[in-house]
C-alpha cells in the first residue's frame, strides 16, 4: 500500500521515499522530457518501451504509478494496458492522442485505467494528474487478508487478482466500475446502498462518459444474472440497491 505523501516543492529532488514512476512511450524526446520533469520535481522516475521491462516493472514492489502511451509503435498500447491490469492494480494513467480522438480514451478508461492526459499537455498538468492519483490510490480503501477472496451464489471473486470466476469456472471480465460496484455490494451484502454512496465507490474518473450508476448496475447484472431466475441485486425504490446474495469470505 503506498504511503500518503505531503506534495514536494516545485524544484525539488527526488528522495528515498519518492514515489516511483514508470514512463512508457516510444518517443524518446518525450520519455525523457517527461522523466527529467519528474524527476526535477521529487519524483524517482524511470522510462521504457519494451514490454518485458514494462513486465518486470510492474512487478517490482517500489513502482507507484505507470504513466502510459496508447500511441505506441511496435505494439498496441491497449494491449499492453490489458496485460498490466491483468497482473497488478497499480495506478496508471494514459496519455491519448488529440481530442478528437475519444474512443481510444474511453476503452482506456474502461480497461482500468485511473486517468488520461490529451497531447499536446503541459507536463505541469501530467505531474499534477500524477499527484491527484497516488493521493487517491493511498486513500482508498484496501481489503483484509481475510476478505480478498469472497464467494456467493457458487461465484468466486479474487479482489487481489480483480478476478471473477462464474459457477461453471468461465472468468467473466469486469470493466473497473463494474469491479468497484461488486466490491461494494460484496463488502455490504443484504444492506440497502444509496445510489449518491455507489456513485462514489465506483467513480473513476471526473469525465467518465456514463455516469448513471443505473447503467452501470444494469450491466453488472447482466453478466451475474444469466440463468438466474431472481437476480442478485435487488432494486430499492426511493434508496438505491441491494446484494440479496449471501457472501463468504475464503
Amino acid at each position: 500500500m503506498l504511503q500518503m505523501f505531503d506534495d514536494p516543492p516545485v524544484g525539488a529532488k527526488p528522495s528515498s521515499w519518492s514515489p516511483r514512476i514508470l514512463v512508457v512511450d516510444d518517443d524518446p524526446d518525450m520519455r525523457q522530457m517527461v522523466v527529467n520533469f519528474l524527476l526535477d520535481n521529487g519524483l524517482r522516475a524511470t522510462a521504457t518501451v519494451e514490454r518485458q521491462e514494462v513486465e518486470r516493472q510492474v512487478a517490482r514492489d517500489d513502482l507507484a504509478l505507470v504513466v502510459l502511451d496508447l500511441r505506441l509503435g511496435a505494439q498496441s498500447g491497449l494491449t499492453l494496458l490489458r496485460e498490466i491490469r491483468a497482473r497488478s492494480d497499480i495506478p496508471v494513467i494514459i496519455i491519448t492522442g488529440e481530442r478528437r480522438d475519444e474512443v481510444d480514451r474511453v476503452i482506456g478508461l474502461e480497461l482500468g485505467a485511473d486517468d488520461y492526459v490529451t497531447k499536446p499537455f503541459s507536463p505541469r498538468e501530467l505531474l499534477a494528474r500524477i499527484r491527484a492519483v497516488l493521493r487517491r490510490h493511498a486513500a482508498s480503501p484496501r481489503p483484509n487478508r481475510e476478505s480478498i477472496r469472497q464467494r456467493f451464489a457458487d461465484w468466486m471473486l479474487d479482489r487481489r487478482m480483480r478476478r471473477l470466476t462464474s459457477p461453471d469456472g468461465v472468468e467473466v471480465r469486469l470493466t473497473k466500475g463494474e469491479f468497484a460496484l461488486l466490491c461494494a455490494f460484496l463488502d455490504a451484502p443484504g444492506r440497502p446502498l444509496a445510489r449518491e454512496h455507489l456513485l462514489q465507490a465506483t467513480r473513476v474518473h471526473e469525465d467518465v462518459f456514463d455516469r448513471s450508476i443505473d447503467v452501470q448496475v444494469l450491466r453488472l447484472r447482466r453478466k451475474l444474472d444469466a440463468g438466474r431466475s431472481v437476480s442478485m441485486i435487488r432494486t430499492e425504490r426511493g434508496v438505491g440497491y441491494t446484494f440479496d446474495v449471501l457472501v463468504e469470505r475464503i
